[in-house]
């Protein structure tokens, strides 16, 4: 059986980095993965991180499987990353949540979710969108099709023309939003320009799906969550893809967590069970140490405000950058 495959081809993306590897020019530059590299080219572990894994090592009691959604204490740190503390949909129990592998692992549990229990919605994303979206989707059996966003040129958002082939999705399909950090433009709606498009995708009847892979390297933790903010303001039903990847420094623990909002308690915890499924059937359970890297820097304060600070120090560098 094996004879007859073809090699596949490789990753376009991680296929360049590796060949990025091999140049000998001493002034070669990567701009392929999105990886955040200090002034000697290096990925460097957080002080924050360094100091939480130390407090693990200690403490750490089991290697047991963890829960299917995960850590409950995780999930509800994430809950207050995204909506803020005290937020009504997190007070109503309406904002359901699930620890996952990493940003990609999250969008494939999304994908999964949508093909099993609507197979007849598609999802749409902009064009452009990172490279890797449409495939994780097409994997799943879920239809991938395209919206409007940048002008023909490349250089800004076409918000009319966004706006206008958005009102042409139709009702019960998926529509991949980007919440800050566009990949691979950089170029995001404005604040106010995510007030119209919040009402525009409740009048449409579509289900949002936000993918949070930067948060923190935008304009700050919190001027970076309008998108999400102001989404739950105005649809009773969405999903949100976050990964800790970029703004921990945790790429290779693979962190991240699938939200979904829904209108009330109840309907929330149908969305969850059926997100366990998903979950039990791909991967069983999360893996735990990049979580509970997470976990121990967001529930405690001192560690907390020096991750901001970190989180606001690789932003400027890429910024000056």
């Amino acid at each position: 059986m094996f004879e007859s495959l073809e090699l596949a081809p490789a990753d376009p993306i991680l296929g360049l980095n590796e060949a990025y590897q091999q140049d000998t020019n001493p002034q070669k530059i990567n701009l392929s993965v999105g990886v955040f590299t200090d002034e000697s080219g290096v990925t460097p572990i957080l002080a924050t991180v360094k100091q939480a894994e130390a407090r693990l090592v200690d403490q750490e009691r089991t290697k047991s499987y963890l829960p299917i959604a995960g850590s409950p204490r995780y999930d509800s740190l994430v809950q207050e990353l995204l909506l803020g503390a005290g937020h009504a949909a997190v007070t109503e129990q309406r904002l359901a949540t699930i620890q996952t592998p990493g940003g990609t692992g999250t969008l494939r549990v999304a994908a999964d979710f949508i093909k099993r229990n609507y197979p007849q919605a598609a999802i749409w994303c902009s064009k452009p969108t990172w490279a890797n979206h449409p495939k994780i989707f097409a994997a799943a059996g879920v239809p991938v099709h395209e919206y409007a966003y940048l002008d023909s040129d490349a250089r800004y958002l076409d918000f009319d023309a966004m706006t206008e082939s958005l009102r042409k999705i139709p009702a019960g399909h998926v529509v991949l939003l980007h919440s800050c950090c566009h990949n691979p433009s950089g170029i995001d709606p404005t604040p106010e320009q995510w007030q119209v498009l919040a009402t525009l995708l409740c009048e449409r009847g579509v289900l949002p799906l936000l993918d949070f892979a930067y948060q923190g390297f935008g304009d700050g933790l919190e001027p970076d969550a309008v998108a999400v903010r102001t989404i739950v303001d105005h649809v009773d039903e969405f999903l949100v893809a976050s990964s800790f990847s970029k703004n921990f420094g945790l790429y290779r623990e693979r962190v991240g967590a699938l939200s979904a909002v829904a209108a009330n308690n109840s309907t929330a915890q149908k969305v969850l069970s059926n997100l366990k499924v998903c979950v039990r059937t791909n991967y069983s359970n999360p893996p735990a140490h990049g979580a509970a890297i997470v976990e121990t820097i967001l529930g405690d304060a001192e560690l907390r405000t020096a991750w901001e600070q970190e989180v606001a120090a690789m932003r400027e560098r890429i910024n000056q950058m």
